[in-house]
């Protein structure tokens, strides 16, 4: 990883760039970039990444803030002319726009995220419909844990549901704080994020406002965190799908809140 000399790295950006090899031959290894592909980086750091995706990937499309960089990546990355970094804060991007002018067959995600914005950065690649195929994502260890969790765990949360609508996720490798340059105060996880091709018929925003309020008193059970969704139904229902209203939100599967939601939905109509 070549920096140049006096190079800053700004906390404000969650600036931690990886140095492992090894890490980053098993995020190329599992993403499967191929010719095909049109890769969506964000944050980029020093190029070392992206140096290695260049020679499989048809385009890369790097997202990178931090302006002060441009000179490090305009020479760890001449010559490579596949490759656009794009001076431009992710979240102020109209990525739509962005991408219109490539060909490509599949769109991937593939970066070591900033931490601190990780989650706004999901939720604005799936607000933004721009039909990603999948994302091979390194985020904070404790993060990644909830996004991969099952059900009947402490880590299953609102987000792991909400993110299982869209996708199968699972985890790829831990990869150790030592990784890093400057070291994190904390270890992290790379996990692939694979769009799912089931298409759920359901009142998607009903659904999700369910979730949250499932989730919104974790140590409450479904009977008190729900007790304001028709009073006289909510308890039919749960008996209709032998679902116990003395379960903690944890406790049901992302197929269990698409039931809920479609028969909620029913009495509103």
């Amino acid at each position: 990883m070549n920096l140049e000399k006096n190079f800053k790295f700004k906390k404000k950006y969650g600036q931690n760039f990886l140095k492992s090899t090894y890490i980053i031959d098993q995020i190329i290894k599992e993403s499967n970039i191929d010719k095909e592909t049109l890769v969506i980086e964000i944050g980029p750091g020093s190029g070392a990444l992206t140096k290695m995706m260049s020679p499989l990937a048809k385009n890369i499309i790097s997202f990178e803030i931090d302006e002060s960089l441009e000179e490090t990546l305009n020479n760890n990355l001449k010559n490579l002319n596949n490759v656009d970094i794009i001076f431009k804060d992710f979240l102020e991007a109209d990525i739509k726009k962005e991408i219109d002018n490539y060909e490509y067959k599949k769109l991937y995600v593939v970066a070591n995220l900033p931490y601190y914005i990780t989650t706004p950065i999901i939720n604005k690649i799936i607000e933004s419909k721009i039909g990603i195929d999948k994302m091979v994502i390194m985020v904070q260890k404790e993060v990644g844990d909830r996004f991969c969790a099952k059900p009947n765990c402490k880590e299953y949360g609102s987000i792991t549901v909400y993110l299982n609508y869209y996708f199968n996720i699972r985890k790829i490798i831990d990869v150790p704080r030592t990784c890093f340059i400057p070291e994190p105060n904390v270890d992290s996880v790379v996990i692939e994020m694979t769009k799912k091709d089931q298409n759920y018929n359901v009142n998607k925003e009903l659904l999700f406002k369910l979730i949250k309020d499932a989730f919104r008193f974790k140590r409450k059970n479904l009977n008190n965190n729900l007790k304001k969704y028709y009073p006289g139904n909510i308890k039919e229902i749960f008996d209709e799908l032998n679902i116990s209203l003395t379960k903690r939100a944890e406790e049901l599967s992302l197929d269990d809140y698409i039931n809920i939601t479609n028969k909620l939905n029913n009495i509103i109509k």
